[in-house]
């Protein structure tokens, strides 16, 4: 795909009182905050974001087709978006991984960017041994690929580059790319990571996301230091999860339930490659699953639940929300006294307040005391800007219930 067409000559221009975010670098201009546009930029094209009264406030790329008006990347006048620009922000990135958090080695699995949390708004990468999988999710980001694959590779040196596109995000921002590798060799059906000791196959071409849940390494840590000897539910496990952890710190029996048979073979898979005899999985809609699992009276002492996003956009958030309150009801029932309960929620719209006054007010309805123990984030290759609060997606909630 050829690198988008530059036009800095245009410029947005915000409504009265709207341009306090974006001088305090939120990065995205949604069309209700803009009054007009002079010039006539293309999609994808650079365009100067200025006040009403014509002050500059920062360069971002243009798109016509998406909500967000304008994703904005730099705060400093005269700095063209070229290659030189991304192949710095990409390099910045790959710094925090590498010399902060020492991430790396043959068959580690990390994320090496994260779109606005690394300052390049609308795009993900995650690194699986040799291979990369990338996912654009605006338009203007998508136009300058090759730009962004060239720097991957001196970055990365990778063996593969494999696209992964995300479903309703084509039609939200105007891009047309299908899944598929974009450089070097395919990735492998037998692809796999070393996460904390285990062996984990990871699935880059089908599996959810990017084949895998990366967020989740120190929470899954957490939470298996808590399953010694214990009963273990992991609900929405996917390839293992949560389970995998558990199972091989000692629990004394874990069930994994998830609603993929492609996905439990995955996990079935990853069984045997760590040698684990004490866990087991139930392909099942999950609420379904767990109402049947109440009627019967089963217990548990370690809870999990990590389901996918029940919200995307403000009017199916009080569907979700339902959702999540049924979940921990059912899990009220299934926990033993003294169990504990990891609730995880990944909805960016539900913040850590709000999720923990719904396990509360579930608790109390359901008569039983809670204490919050820890209260968890993504692991730190998934770090949230301070100008952008909404990259603090991820809630993990650990709690005893008595």
């Amino acid at each position: 795909m050829t690198t988008a067409t530059t036009n800095t000559t245009a410029k947005v221009f915000l409504k009265p009182k709207r341009a306090q975010p974006f001088f305090a670098r939120h990065p995205w201009v949604f069309v209700g905050a803009i009054d007009r546009v002079e010039g006539t930029p293309a999609d994808g094209d650079e365009v100067d974001l200025v006040s009403h009264t014509g002050k500059f406030v920062a360069r971002g790329l243009f798109n016509s087709l998406s909500k967000i008006r304008v994703r904005l990347y730099n705060w400093e006048p005269d700095v063209p978006l070229d290659t030189a620009f991304f192949r710095d922000r990409l390099e910045r990135a790959v710094r925090l991984r590498h010399d902060i958090l020492k991430f790396g080695g043959p068959d580690a699995g990390y994320r090496v960017v994260f779109s606005e949390s690394d300052f390049l708004s609308g795009m993900v990468v995650d690194k699986y041994g040799d291979w990369l999988a990338v996912q654009f999710t605006a338009l203007g980001l998508a136009k300058r690929q090759e730009a962004i694959i060239g720097g991957l590779r001196e970055l990365l040196q990778p063996r593969g580059i494999y696209l992964r596109t995300e479903k309703g995000i084509g039609k939200l921002e105007g891009i047309e790319l299908h899944d598929g590798t974009l450089w070097g060799e395919p990735p492998p059906a037998d692809l796999s990571i070393v996460e904390n000791g285990l062996r984990i196959g990871v699935n880059l071409t089908e599996g959810q996301k990017t084949g895998y849940y990366l967020d989740q390494r120190d929470n899954r840590v957490a939470v298996a230091r808590l399953c010694p000897g214990k009963r273990v539910l992991d609900s929405f496990c996917y390839s293992g999860g949560f389970g995998l952890y558990a199972a091989k710190a000692g629990a004394a029996e874990v069930l994994g339930v998830d609603g993929s048979e492609p996905a439990l073979e995955l996990a079935r898979r990853n069984v045997a490659a760590n040698g684990l005899t004490n866990i087991g999985f139930d392909c099942a809609d999950v609420f379904k699953h767990l109402t049947g699992m109440v009627a019967v009276r089963r217990q548990f002492d370690v809870v999990v639940l990590d389901p996918p996003k029940f919200a995307r956009n403000r009017a199916s958030l009080p569907d979700a929300i339902k959702g999540y309150r049924r979940l921990h009801h059912l899990a009220m029932k299934l926990l033993a006294k003294d169990g504990v309960l990891v609730s995880c929620c990944c909805t960016g719209l539900i913040g850590v307040q709000d999720l923990e006054e719904l396990i509360g007010q579930v608790a109390s309805e359901s008569r039983r005391d809670l204490q919050v123990l820890e209260r968890r984030g993504p692991a730190p290759d998934h770090p949230v800007a301070i100008s952008c609060r909404e990259s603090g997606y991820l809630k993990c909630i650990i709690s005893r219930v008595v």
